[in-house]
């Protein structure tokens, strides 16, 4: 498939800009309270995620990253605030045409008994087909494409079932690509992986921002890869944003510290030049 062409984007250095037929958008979170049943995770947090950047979501277990990107994913209803697409209350808009624009892998993916690898990644194609969701040979060509991309096209005649957790994942990766959507909001989808698997699902959707404009907005739990891919980093703790903006901005010992109740040393990633984070755990403290 041939790519679009690109032009500078002038507010994510060393990206480009989205192509023509790519709409910008605007999605955020306006002072919005979360929580489940009586208790309250994010509360009063407002978030306007960069259009055509990659957004990286981190902070420690239990703090609302995940439950702030399920408001963004309309997987849960905010109890104040709003969030709002291109100024429109999320809320209020169908979820076909939302699923035009926004997928979504939430952190914990069932897929139904029996279904093939190939008609679930197929999934991803239904926004964009009529009403009786007859497949063309344009979505069989995506589908097939989404497979490749995520090296899972040897698995399309199997169930998924039969998968590993790491043969899934990249399988409800396919399906999220195939969907084509401007937003794609991941929710820890590193999650069963191994190192390698990870940087290729990473460099995968650094792909996905870099030739199709993408916006990408994922929580990650490894702070030095979410430092080496992201754009913006957001930081949460107890809720809250602690700190947002490029990783040099952000990942600094103070803000590791006030984020994680963790004391480490930031260096410099060799690889990457990103900022990289040295834990030190009691045993190896300076006396």
């Amino acid at each position: 498939m041939t790519s679009a062409p690109q032009t500078p984007d002038p507010d994510v250095p060393g990206r480009t800009a989205s192509a023509p037929e790519r709409r910008a958008h605007d999605l955020r979170a306006e002072a919005v309270s979360l929580g489940y049943d009586d208790r309250t995770i994010v509360d009063g947090l407002s978030l306007a995620l960069p259009d055509g950047a990659i957004t990286v979501i981190v902070g420690p277990n239990a703090c609302g990253k995940s439950t702030l990107l399920r408001g963004f994913a309309r997987l849960l209803r905010p109890t104040a605030g709003t969030f709002t697409l291109d100024g429109r209350d999320l809320g209020g808009l169908s979820p076909r045409d939302v699923a035009k624009v926004v997928s979504v892998l939430p952190q914990q993916p069932v897929a139904p008994d029996g279904v093939l690898v190939s008609d679930l990644v197929a999934r991803g194609r239904h926004p964009h087909q009529g009403w009786f969701r007859s497949r063309s040979s344009d979505d069989d060509r995506i589908v097939a494409e989404s497979l490749a991309a995520t090296a899972t096209l040897e698995l399309a005649d199997r169930r998924v079932e039969e998968l590993s957790g790491g043969q899934r994942q990249r399988v409800w990766i396919a399906m999220v690509l195939a969907q084509r959507s401007d937003i794609v909001l991941l929710d820890e989808p590193t999650t069963f992986l191994d190192a390698t698997h990870q940087l290729e699902l990473l460099d995968l959707l650094t792909d996905l921002n870099r030739d199709r404009g993408a916006t990408v907005v994922m929580v990650l739990h490894d702070l030095n890869l979410a430092a080496r891919y992201a754009d913006h980093l957001v930081v949460m703790s107890s809720g809250s944003i602690v700190a947002q903006g490029t990783p040099t901005e952000v990942i600094t010992a103070d803000i590791v510290r006030a984020a994680f109740d963790l004391d480490c040393v930031v260096t410099t990633d060799p690889v990457a030049g990103s900022p990289l984070v040295i834990p030190i755990g009691r045993h190896h403290r300076a006396d």
